[in-house]
């Protein structure tokens, strides 16, 4: 990796860009390029490499890109597509369509959108004399190379670019190894590798982000990377109680039952928000029903015309892009109320103030949001964090005591400070994207040998990952009797099979994302909710869940089904389970340190400021300064103060010994068992070599959690997942004397 050096001025880096576009620049009334903007012009036009442009949203990233790549694009002869623009969405296609089009149009460069949803009439032009920029999917390259891998050829061949948007997105996940394989497979097709260009206002470790634009030379990648930060964020943390023993703290009925928090959150973001655009990150779809619902109400009881309009993903497209629309054009004051449907760079212009209700779990969502926010010069970025607790009875579990709630709003707040962002993780979905794309290859090739399409997928990237002999494994499994995915020529040919033959003639195939991305719940038949399939659970699992406490009795991964029975432990503690999206070890750290300090953050208003006094007086009480080891009624909570990753093997580590647990923020909780019993077991923990992360995968009860796992034997899940997991193993024995050491230790 490379930084990209200040360039000479920036009048060397206007002049150098194309005549046209100097003029068109100058009609914009442009004051000057932003620095970000110099130095991609520059860098761009004066190298080779591939180069990734780190700034914040609204820093004229796409300009920064697109200006000097339409100045080399301008003067090409060449036929076929000169550059692709990869975007995880088809709004910000459609955005980026718009702000490119009148320029295109000037230079007599063809832009054209292509993905499912856009007009047949821009491909067919393309299609029949390839040329200029396609703005696209990785799902409509995928589209491509297996209904018409002919004409891929012809438009791909001589790509001189590739611009990957929201680069973040991509870094982990299965649309990210996705991405990586089909780059790949655009190279095998190229007579030359095209550059990649990565944009991203979200990116922890620059390094990473370089390693995966170009995985066999990241130090020949140029980071250009804006110096300057936003000026000035304002922040406030409001905290609600909730009324105990109310199960439904979204409740959609309003009228009924006793008055919830999200009634008095409902109260302030009606009183504070109207009359300005405004986004409100609610969580669940159902927690954005409910509170779109309740501001709709309070603008018809004041007579007033209602600015509030949810937004998630089971709304139709139209209704979407009516209230995306709406934002942009800011004629009227708007407040979306969305899931994490508008986080990602679609194009709505700039909201005064951006509000989420829950503490953040994750530093790289809550930037992403906040980007939001703040995007005119001189303008402060707005956040308000709506926090809910309850009442603590005497007999709380301990854990409630500390009020976990408004310490991880503080503790992000820190970390926000800090500039800290998650890296990203292992991808649970490697197999899964290794059968699509060899599935995909075979189809693209009309059949291909196996050799080929190892060295195609995993010569190098996040999928080099897979081995030859992991490889091996997967393609007998695709080939067996039971699958029937594909079948092997006499010549050594591998072929599609007769369930292979269904599987890719079908347009869901294309995606490799899964749009069912959860657990349900069932007990005695009867369905319960849903919660996110990267939970880890196995048989034994203990799970909190519509404020009661369910054993897992069987696991279904192919149906994504848990059948769950309800447990007889004790009170269920109220702090956030197994079944939220898990925070990272820096977080949990974090909380720990702000439980351990004492200053008093001005950001906090009266009744988070209370909170966070109570949180630590009961954190001192129960001496969690120094105690690991804690009891509440039966059970006994191991606290690790690490994130979820290495608290759901250590987890796993418990339950191969026999015991039922569950984890949640800071450890794991052992049911049914004292402290001393738990010590002793830890003790044993401690005294023994690290635990075979291959026996411990004999444990986890839902790997088959990618879109295609259903597919891939079991035998390569367990050895990928033992892969991963296996550094977390080897922390577990140490780990664990430390946890001893803590109760020998005085107090």
């Amino acid at each position: 990796m490379r930084i990209s050096p200040l360039c000479a001025s920036e009048v060397s880096a206007f002049d150098r860009l194309h005549p046209e576009i100097r003029r068109w620049i100058w009609e914009q009334k442009w004051d000057e390029l932003r620095e970000v903007q110099s130095r991609a012009i520059t860098t761009i036009l004066s190298e080779k490499d591939d180069a990734l442009i780190a700034a914040a949203t609204a820093a004229g990233k796409t300009e920064a890109a697109f200006l000097p790549i339409l100045t080399e694009v301008a003067e090409r002869k060449e036929p076929g597509i000169a550059a692709l623009y990869v975007s995880p969405l088809k709004a910000l296609i459609n955005d980026q369509f718009r702000r490119l089009e009148p320029l295109c149009e000037r230079l007599g460069i063809e832009v054209v959108r292509w993905h499912g949803d856009a007009p047949q009439s821009g491909k067919t032009r393309i299609l029949k004399a390839p040329s200029g920029i396609a703005l696209i999917t990785p799902e409509s390259i995928e589209a491509m190379l297996i209904r018409r891998p002919r004409d891929a050829h012809r438009l791909f061949a001589a790509v001189d670019f590739v611009v990957i948007d929201e680069l973040h997105a991509f870094l982990q996940g299965p649309r990210g190894l996705h991405l990586a394989s089909l780059l790949r497979r655009l190279d095998r097709i190229s007579a030359r590798r095209a550059r990649r260009i990565g944009l991203s206002a979200t990116i922890g470790d620059l390094q990473i982000a370089a390693a995966w634009l170009h995985p066999e030379a990241p130090q020949t990648v140029s980071v250009i990377e804006a110096a300057g930060d936003r000026a000035e964020i304002k922040i406030q943390v409001r905290a609600y109680l909730d009324p105990p023993d109310v199960d439904d703290i979204d409740g959609l009925e309003e009228d009924e039952g006793p008055r919830l928090a999200l009634d008095d959150i409902a109260d302030h973001v009606f009183e504070t928000l109207r009359g300005e655009n405004n986004l409100v990150f609610a969580g669940s779809r159902r927690r954005v029903e409910a509170l779109a619902d309740r501001l709709r109400r309070r603008s018809e009881t004041a007579g007033v015309p209602n600015e509030f309009f949810p937004h998630h993903g089971s709304l139709s497209k139209d209704l979407r892009h009516e209230l995306e629309l709406r934002l942009k054009k800011a004629d009227l004051p708007t407040t979306a109320v969305a899931t994490t449907t508008l986080e990602l760079g679609i194009d709505i212009g700039s909201v005064k103030s951006v509000a989420q209700i829950g503490a953040p779990r994750s530093l790289s969502s809550l930037r992403q949001r906040l980007g939001r926010s703040g995007r005119r010069k001189g303008v402060p970025a707005i956040l308000r964090n709506y926090v809910r607790d309850r009442h603590i009875p005497a007999d709380a579990d301990p854990l409630d005591r500390i009020r976990p709630e408004v310490v991880r709003a503080v503790a992000a707040v820190r970390l926000l400070v800090a500039k800290f962002v998650e890296p990203p993780g292992t991808s649970p979905a490697l197999a899964t994207v290794a059968l699509h794309q060899t599935l995909s290859i075979i189809v693209e090739r009309g059949g291909e040998r196996a050799d080929r399409i190892y060295a195609t997928l995993c010569g190098s990237g996040p999928l080099s990952a897979i081995t030859a002999k992991d490889f091996g494994v997967l393609l007998r499994g695709m080939a067996s009797p039971q699958v029937r995915l594909i079948e092997q020529a006499p010549d050594g040919t591998i072929m599609l099979g007769e369930m292979g033959e269904r599987l890719t003639s079908g347009r869901d195939f294309y995606a490799i994302f899964d749009s069912d991305q959860e657990w349900r719940l069932v007990a005695s038949g009867r369905p319960l909710g849903t919660i996110p399939l990267s939970n880890v659970v196995s048989i034994g699992s203990l799970l909190g869940f519509a404020g009661r406490r369910w054993r897992v009795e069987s696991v279904d991964d192919a149906a994504h089904v848990l059948d769950v029975a309800p447990h007889p432990s004790g009170r269920l503690p109220k702090f956030d389970r197994l079944s939220v999206e898990g925070i990272h070890d820096r977080l949990a750290t974090e909380m720990r340190t702000v439980w351990m300090a004492s200053d008093a953050p001005a950001y906090l208003d009266q009744v988070a400021a209370e909170f966070l006094r109570e949180g630590r007086a009961a954190f001192r009480e129960l001496s969690l300064e120094t105690k690991r080891i804690v009891p509440a009624a039966s059970d006994t909570h191991v606290l690790l103060w690490r994130g979820a990753a290495f608290s759901s093997t250590f987890a796993v580590a418990l339950t191969s010994a026999g015991l039922e647990c569950e984890v949640h923020d800071f450890g794991v909780t052992i049911a049914d068992t004292s402290p001393v019993e738990a010590a002793a077991i830890l003790g044993q923990m401690a005294a023994a070599p690290p635990p075979n992360a291959d026996d411990l995968s004999e444990f986890v009860g839902n790997l088959k959690t990618a879109k295609f796992d259903e597919y891939v034997p079991d035998s390569l899940l367990r050895a990928l997942w033992a892969r991963s997991n296996q550094p977390l193993c080897q922390q577990i024995p140490a780990t664990a004397a430390v946890l001893i050491e803590k109760v020998k230790a005085p107090g």
